[in-house]
């Protein structure tokens, strides 16, 4: 009987809170993506820069560059499994993706004693992805965890908006700080580390910590004993999630779309070497793409939540394709432009939240972040892969044979994550 009550207490307690938080984001997610946005302002300001410090003015072959570009996307592998893991012991998501937070802005200072040592560059790059896998799956635990299951696209949606807000302005003051000060990229690292540490005072202020802890069981009705309980089954560790046959598709099917996705930074070096544009622009590409996020970062998220997050993530690479279609079309000028950057916005407005609401509702709630870990860790690891491989291809062979390569892996791949993904929508299920 006091089984029974409790329960039936439990349960329309948690239906009363998802009523009331129905139709808005939690204040948590919030205060996530103001965070989010200021160091995205930091991160983007020396990610806009970087193809032309490199390549132009280090003197990088591309394969080189493909290969640091790689080790800027998927160094965070082991990191990203034991942030994870120590996020979900004890539910200390905030202090994990704090300290990923404080290594990321710390990095900006090593640009900077780097100089133009490829080697030092490299070991500020590895601590600035380091610190990001640290940060990106307690952070997003934290978002799925204050989030009802069935408005995890729109929460994720908002907070890739706001994340997408600072993605904006940190191109923007790159190229400001470029034009104003001769080519002066110290300046733009200062810049960044002050954007990074605020981003980490923000996340120390406003963003409440211990959301993962189990709700307090309801008071025991007076004259009833006290029931007794059987042993707490030991929690999985993060690998046994590949057990569970539906997150194990969703890491395959992310995995191999990952392998086929060559990186923004050779398509934007690809733009400018179709169109031979200035390249003093060359910071403001990210910025087409970044408006076209930010506007569908939310509706997409809600045409998730109604519709399933299967197709539209699916679509969101059927996008990118057709931007590599473009760079190897006669296309040229404007149009090629506006196509390129429409199609790669649309791509991660269609995937990037979209993934992580595909695959909250299949992971048990102490162990989301490890959850996502893995997830994010097989999907950087993929996309080292495709980085390092596409430089090699264009060092090789040259950059259409290299494209049409990335083309054909990428439809196959799309082919592929359509048969793996589960065909029943997961936005209102999973564990418990």
């Amino acid at each position: 009987m006091y089984l029974a009550t409790t329960d039936a207490v439990a349960k329309a307690s948690e239906q009363e809170q998802s009523g009331a938080r129905r139709g808005r984001v939690a204040g948590p997610v919030l205060a996530l993506g103001a965070v989010s946005l200021v160091t995205d302002i930091s991160s983007e300001m020396v990610t806009a820069v970087l193809p032309l410090y490199f390549v132009l003015q280090l003197g990088l072959s591309p394969l080189q560059f493909g290969f640091l570009d790689g080790l800027y996307n998927g160094v965070t592998a082991l990191v990203r499994l034991a942030g994870g893991y120590a996020a979900d012991r004890g539910g200390r998501h905030k202090l994990v993706a704090g300290g990923g937070y404080a290594l990321s802005a710390l990095s900006r200072l090593g640009l900077l004693l780097a100089g133009g040592a490829t080697a030092g560059i490299g070991a500020a790059l590895a601590a600035d992805r380091i610190g990001k896998g640290v940060r990106t799956a307690p952070r997003d635990a934290l978002i799925s965890l204050s989030s009802p299951p069935d408005v995890l696209g729109r929460a994720f949606g908002v907070h890739r908006a706001m994340d997408t807000t600072g993605a904006l302005l940190g191109p923007l003051a790159a190229f400001a700080l470029l034009w104003a000060t001769a080519d002066a990229y110290d300046a733009v690292f200062v810049v960044s580390f002050c954007f990074g540490l605020l981003g980490v005072l923000m996340l120390a202020a406003f963003v409440p910590g211990h959301l993962s802890q189990p709700a307090p069981r309801p008071p025991r009705p007076p004259g009833v004993a006290t029931e007794r309980h059987a042993p707490a089954a030991p929690r999985p560790r993060a690998l046994g999630l590949l057990r569970v046959p539906a997150f194990r598709r969703v890491l395959l099917a992310a995995a191999l779309l990952g392998a086929a996705t060559i990186g923004d930074a050779f398509l934007y070096l690809l733009l400018q070497r179709r169109l031979d544009f200035a390249i003093s622009w060359f910071p403001l590409l990210p910025l087409g793409a970044a408006a076209v996020y930010l506007l569908l970062a939310v509706p997409a998220g809600r045409l998730a939540d109604r519709v399933g997050r299967r197709m539209p993530f699916l679509a969101g690479h059927i996008a990118l394709l057709g931007g590599y279609v473009l760079l190897l079309a006669p296309t040229d000028g404007w149009p090629l432009l506006v196509g390129v950057l429409l199609l790669l916005g649309v791509f991660y407005a269609a995937t990037d939240g979209v993934l992580m609401a595909l695959v909250a509702p299949v992971v048990a709630r102490e162990r989301r972040a490890s959850g996502m870990a893995v997830l994010q860790t097989g999907q950087a690891l993929a996309r080292l892969v495709a980085a390092a491989g596409f430089g090699a291809a264009w060092t090789l062979w040259g950059v259409e044979t290299a494209l049409t390569c990335a083309v054909v892996a990428l439809t196959v791949a799309v082919a592929g994550a359509a048969a793996l993904l589960p065909q029943s929508d997961t936005s209102s299920g999973g564990p418990p």
